[in-house]
C-alpha cells in the first residue's frame, strides 16, 4: 500500500477541491484509521452498530488537525465507498466539532464529479436537512455508551470557513 501523505497533496483547496482518502464507508461501525507511522489502515475498534457512520469518513493528506491526526472529511455519496481509495472532492463546508476538549473539525465534501446526482450539491444548503441532522446527531452521541458528554457539534459553516480550517491544517503539517 502507498503512503498517501507522500504521494498525494491536499489538492487545490483554495479553489474548493481537495484530495480525500476514504477510511470508513457509509454505514460501517468499524473505526478504521490511517496509521501514519506504518502507512497503512488499522482497525482501531468496532463501535455499536447503532453508531454506524452516516456518511463516508476520510482525511485530507498532508494536513494535521489540532487533535494531531490528519484533517477529517465527511464525504457525501449515494453509496458507500471502499476503504483505501481516494477521490477529488468539492468542499461544501465544515462541521466545527469538539471531541474530549480537543478541536476535531470535519470538512464536509462531495465527490468532484458525481454524475449520478448531476453534481446537485454545491453548498451545505443543497444537502438534505435530514442528512445534516443525522450527522449532527451521530457526532453528538456516538461516544455516549463509553464516554458520555465528551463530544459537541458547535456549528456547520460554509466553504470559506472550511478553507480556513484546511489552511491551518496544512500549516501544522508543514511545521511538524
Amino acid at each position: 500500500m502507498a503512503d498517501f501523505n507522500k504521494i498525494l497533496n491536499p489538492g487545490d483547496y483554495e479553489n474548493g477541491e481537495i484530495n480525500v482518502v476514504v477510511e470508513i464507508p457509509t454505514g460501517s461501525n468499524h473505526k478504521i484509521e490511517w496509521d501514519r507511522k506504518n502507512a497503512c489502515f488499522m482497525l482501531d475498534r468496532i463501535e455499536p452498530i447503532a453508531f454506524a457512520k452516516p456518511c463516508n469518513y476520510g482525511f485530507i493528506p498532508q494536513t494535521l488537525d489540532e487533535d494531531g491526526d490528519e484533517l477529517d472529511v465527511l464525504l457525501i455519496t449515494d453509496q458507500p465507498l471502499t476503504t483505501g481509495i481516494y477521490t477529488k472532492a468539492r468542499i461544501l463546508g465544515v462541521m466545527k466539532f469538539i471531541d474530549s476538549d480537543e478541536v476535531d473539525d470535519k470538512i464536509i465534501a462531495v465527490v468532484e464529479d458525481d454524475r449520478n446526482n448531476g453534481n446537485a450539491y454545491q453548498t451545505l444548503d443543497d444537502l438534505p436537512k435530514q442528512l445534516i441532522e443525522q450527522i449532527r446527531f451521530h457526532f453528538s452521541h456516538y461516544k455516549d455508551l463509553k464516554k458520555p458528554g465528551t463530544t459537541e457539534v458547535k456549528e456547520f459553516a460554509d466553504a470559506e470557513e472550511a478553507k480556513k480550517v484546511i489552511t491551518e491544517a496544512i500549516k501544522r503539517w508543514n511545521e511538524q
